[in-house]
Formats: structure tokens, sequence, C-alpha cells
């Protein structure tokens, strides 16, 4: 018999036995239930020992199975991995990537050299306004210092002639 065999023997005895009244107690043989409770006793440690082993048993099979699962989902991403590295469209965009990065980089070219070229074209738009004022202020200033000398030349003459009429003036008083 195993230990449920024996526990539901004993239930039964304790149902069929004699009650006392007024008291809710029953009258049971000892020697029989004592009997039955060594039986249960002697018996427990076999069953913890392979209700034991059982539990030992299942954490090393899931410890294994973890330890499978762990490597066949690493195998299994490497794989995807590999697959997708190597899967046309991956091709193709990488293919497309550098593309665009080399018609970046010649459209960058492009703009850096326009910008030179602009830069180059309005120094030089510059340079000629600056000559040019330069050269019509130097033609203003030639003009305003001949318009002057001619100004300071017109009183010399005009105070050089007043002075010979006063200094006739003069000669002629005497």
């Amino acid at each position: 018999m195993d230990v449920i065999q024996l526990l539901e023997y004993l239930q039964e005895l304790i149902e069929g036995a004699s009650k006392v009244p007024i008291t809710g107690k029953i009258l049971l043989d000892k020697a029989e239930v004592m009997d039955i409770v060594d039986q249960i006793v002697n018996y427990l440690p076999d069953e913890f020992k392979k209700a034991q082993w059982l539990l030992t048993e299942k954490e090393r099979i899931l410890d294994e199975a973890n330890k499978q699962y762990e490597s066949v989902k690493k195998e299994t991403m490497e794989m995807m991995k590999k697959q997708v590295e190597n899967h046309d469209i991956t091709k193709e965009a990488q293919i497309k990537a550098q593309e665009i990065i080399a018609q970046a980089q010649r459209d960058a070219k492009t703009i850096r050299l326009g910008a030179r070229d602009y830069a180059d074209e309005v120094l030089s738009e510059l340079d000629r306004e600056i000559e040019d004022k330069t050269n019509k202020m130097l033609v203003t200033m030639k003009q305003s210092m001949e318009t002057y000398i001619q100004s300071v030349a017109k009183e010399v003459k005009d105070n050089s002639t007043k002075i010979r009429g006063n200094i006739k003036e003069l000669r002629s008083m005497k």
C-alpha cells in the first residue's frame, strides 16, 4: 500500500468508528491506528526521496532545456543576421547608400567651387568699382584743383592788376 491508500484507510476507520454520545468523540482501536501511522511514517521517506529526485530531475531538465533554447536562439539570430546581410535588398540598400554618399560629395564639391567662383566674381566686381570710384575721385579732385588754381591765378592776376594800377596812380601823383 502507498501513503494515499493508507490515509484513505485511516479516514474510513475514523468515519466508521463508534461515537461517544454527547461528547462528539469516537472510539478507535489504538493498535490498528498506530499500525497504520507506523506504515505511513515508514513509507514517507521513500516518497520524499522520490519527490526530491523528481524535483531535481525537473530542475536539471529545465536548465538543460533553457541552455538548448538559448543556444538555438543564438544560432537562429546569427543565421538570420547572415541572411539579412546576404539578402539582395540589403545589398541594394548598401549600393544605394554608397551612390547617395557619392552624389552628396559631388554636390558638395560643386557648391564649394560655385561659392569660390561667386566670391571671386564679387571681389573682382568690388575691385573694379573701387578702381572706378578712385579714378572718378581723382578726376573730380583734378578738376577741383584746376578750378581752384584758375581761381587763385585769376585773383592773383586781378590783385596784380589792381596793385599795378595803384602803383601807376601813386607814380602819377608825384
